[in-house]
C-alpha cells in the first residue's frame, strides 16, 4: 500500500533562524522569581534546575539536530474536519504474518513526541529483538491544538470528537479495521474509538483507567475501588491544580506560557518529573535534549494554550458518556511510576478486560521512558487480534 493517498502530503518542517534567535533572546532575558531556601521541587519546579535547563536551552541545545532526527520519521499532513492534521504513518518492515494497523494517541504535555522512540520497535520488531510477526503499521497523529496539527479556531474539540477524526483518518489511510492505544488524554480518545466504532476497533490498549466517575451508591464498590477513589481525591488536592486551571481558565495561564519559554518549561518539566518513574531525578527518565525537544515543539507551534483548552472541552462531556462500558477487548498496562493507578476491579467494571499487566518500570510517559517494555506490552496484548483486522 502506498502513502500516495488523496490529501496526504509529506511534511518536513524547517524552523526559520529568526524564530530560534527570538527564543534564545527570550531565554537569556528571563526575569527569575525568588524561591525560599531549600525549596527544591516542593513548591513546584525547582528554580535552580530550571536555571540550568534554560541556560542550556539558550546556548547549548541543538534544535536543528533534533529537528533533523524527527524528519527521519515518515511524517505527513492531511485535512480532516476542516483542520490540518499532522501524523506519522510508518509501515511494517518485513512482516511475516498479518499486519495490524495501530493508531497511537498521545496526551498532555506532549505530542507525537511521546511515541518517537517506540515507532521503530513496533514497525520492525525483528530488528529490535522481537518477532517479525508482531509488526504493526503505526499511525501517530498530533491531536488538534497539539504539535504540528492546526489549532481549532472555534470551540476546542473533546476526546469524542477527536476519536471521530481518527476513525476518519484510518479510513483515508485504507484501514477498515485497526487497533487503538494511548495514555492520558490519548487513553480517553482511544476509549471513545472503541465505544463509538466497535465494528472497526478490534481491540484497545490503555495505560490508565482515567479519573473515576461513578454515580451509583459507593457501597456497591469493592473496598479497593473505594480506597482508589480516596487516593484520587487526595492526589487531586495535592497535585491537581494544573488540571483545574486547564479545565476552567486555560487562557489566563496561556498568556504567560506563550510569552515566556522559561515559564513554558517550568509548566512542562514539573509534570515530566512528577509523572515519570524517575524517583525524583528527572534526568533518569529524560535527557535535557529530550526535555527541550518536547518544550521546543510547544514553543515553535504556539500550542500550549490550545492543548490546555482540550481539558475544558473534556470537562463538559456528559456524565452518561463517561459511564459507558467498553465492550471491545481491552488491555491495560499500569506502569509502576504512573499516577492514579486504578485497581483491576474498577477496570473490570468499566471495560471488557482481556489483558492486565503491571510492568515493573516506567511511568506516565512509558512509551518514551521505557520504549522496549511498552512495545512488548502492545505486542503481547494485540497478538490474538491480528487476524481480526483482515476480516
Amino acid at each position: 500500500m502506498s502513502d500516495a493517498l488523496p490529501g496526504l502530503e509529506p511534511f518536513t518542517p524547517q524552523t526559520e533562524p529568526a524564530a530560534l534567535e527570538d527564543l534564545r533572546a527570550r531565554l537569556r532575558a528571563t526575569r527569575w522569581p525568588d524561591a525560599p531556601e531549600d525549596a527544591g521541587w516542593g513548591l513546584g519546579t525547582d528554580i535552580a534546575y530550571l536555571r540550568e535547563l534554560v541556560a542550556y536551552w539558550a546556548d547549548g541545545f541543538d534544535w536543528a539536530a533534533q529537528e533533523a532526527g524527527l524528519a527521519r520519521l515518515p511524517r505527513h499532513r492531511i485535512r480532516l474536519g476542516g483542520l490540518g492534521i499532522h501524523l506519522v504513518h510508518a509501515r511494517a518492515v518485513a512482516p511475516t504474518g498479518p499486519v495490524l494497523p495501530l493508531v497511537l494517541s498521545h496526551g498532555w504535555p506532549d505530542s507525537f513526541w511521546r511515541y518517537t522512540k517506540v515507532i521503530p520497535l513496533l514497525t520492525d520488531p525483528g530488528a529490535h529483538g522481537g518477532d517479525p510477526a508482531d509488526a504493526f503499521d503505526v499511525v501517530v497523529p498530533d491531536m488538534p491544538g497539539y504539535g504540528y496539527s492546526d489549532r481549532p479556531t472555534g470551540p476546542p474539540l473533546n476526546s469524542i470528537a477527536v476519536a471521530g477524526l481518527w476513525a476518519e483518518l484510518m479510513s483515508v489511510l485504507g484501514y477498515a479495521r485497526f487497533g487503538a492505544a494511548g495514555g492520558d488524554v490519548g487513553s480517553h480518545v482511544s476509549r471513545y474509538l472503541a465505544l463509538d466504532h466497535p465494528d472497526r476497533v478490534v481491540a484497545v490498549h490503555r495505560m490508565d483507567g482515567g479519573l473515576p466517575v461513578f454515580t451509583g451508591d459507593q457501597a456497591e464498590l469493592a473496598p479497593e475501588e473505594r480506597a482508589w477513589f480516596d487516593d484520587v481525591a487526595a492526589w487531586g488536592a495535592s497535585e491537581g491544580a494544573y488540571g483545574a486551571m486547564h479545565r476552567t481558565k486555560p487562557q489566563t495561564a496561556a498568556v504567560g506560557l506563550t510569552d515566556s519559554p522559561a515559564g513554558l518549561a517550568a509548566w512542562i518539566v514539573e509534570k515530566l518529573r512528577a509523572w515519570s518513574d524517575c524517583d525524583g531525578d528527572i534526568e533518569r527518565s529524560f535527557t535535557k535534549d529530550e526535555i527541550l525537544t518536547n518544550a521546543t515543539l510547544y514553543w515553535l507551534t504556539g500550542t500550549i494554550g490550545s492543548s490546555m483548552r482540550m481539558y475544558h472541552a473534556n470537562a463538559a462531556i456528559p456524565p452518561g458518556q463517561l459511564a459507558r462500558r467498553v465492550e471491545v477487548p481491552s488491555g491495560f498496562s499500569l506502569f509502576r511510576g504512573d499516577i492514579v493507578r486504578p485497581p483491576r476491579a474498577w477496570l473490570e467494571r468499566t471495560a471488557n478486560v482481556a489483558y492486565f499487566n503491571e510492568p515493573a518500570r516506567g511511568g506516565h510517559f512509558a512509551p518514551f521512558e521505557e520504549p522496549e517494555l511498552y512495545a512488548e506490552e502492545l505486542r503481547a496484548f494485540f497478538r490474538p487480534y491480528r487476524a481480526a483486522a483482515l476480516s
